[in-house]
């Protein structure tokens, strides 16, 4: 563990912040054989990174595994050893040289399709977006529609109980008839006449 963090540590300082540095002192004083000098340090570090991410899997258990990395960041950046530059010009520039046509088409080929991908993808994408945004539409719609059907019906139920109520209420007495009016009207003189008559029998008698 303790070595792991002393490599980590090694490759952040010295292998990446220290020639960045330097690099932008190259590329400000536009010098270059430093120029030429730190491009190549950083071809090697590229692919020194990408071997390091499979050789962190499998080889962490080789015994001084940490400490080789931290010799062989110092035997790149050294001054005396050259390393980069050493192994830029005996094996990456031969290599990359002689397969630089093939690289090329790979690449060209690799952006196309990934150019073709990425539209296939995009059009898929737009499609399940509005068969969802179509299919919520028309949910929100059934569910708008039930929900009005639902308070229609309530209503009509609600009128319905209304109507109901309303038809078993007692109806109101009728009028009475123009002929009790007329009986009642003749039964008073009958009755005063009779009174009268009982009045003047008594101042008689």
């Amino acid at each position: 563990m303790v070595s792991w963090i002393i490599s980590r540590l090694v490759v952040l300082v010295f292998g990446t912040l220290y020639p960045a540095y330097y690099s932008y002192k190259a590329v400000k004083s536009k010098d270059i054989k430093e120029y030429v000098k730190w491009m190549m340090y950083w071809i090697i570090f590229a692919l020194f990174t990408t071997a390091e991410t499979f050789t962190d899997i499998f080889l962490c258990w080789f015994p001084f595994y940490y400490e080789l990395k931290i010799a062989f960041v110092a035997w790149l950046l050294s001054p005396y050893t050259k390393g980069s530059s050493l192994l830029y010009r005996k094996f990456v520039h031969p290599t990359l040289s002689s397969k630089e046509k093939e690289i090329d088409d790979c690449l060209v080929q690799a952006k196309d399709r990934s150019y073709d991908a990425l539209v296939h993808f995009g059009k898929r994408g737009l499609n399940v977006a509005a068969t969802a945004a179509v299919m919520a539409a028309s949910k929100g719609q059934g569910a708008l529609s039930e929900r009005l059907r639902s308070f229609s019906m309530q209503d009509l139920t609600t009128i319905r109980g209304e109507s109901s109520s309303s038809s078993t209420v007692s109806p109101p007495p009728p009028a009475p008839s123009v002929s009790a009016r007329t009986s009642s009207k003749q039964s008073h003189p009958k009755t005063s006449k009779s009174a009268s008559e009982s009045i003047g029998r008594s101042g008689t008698a």
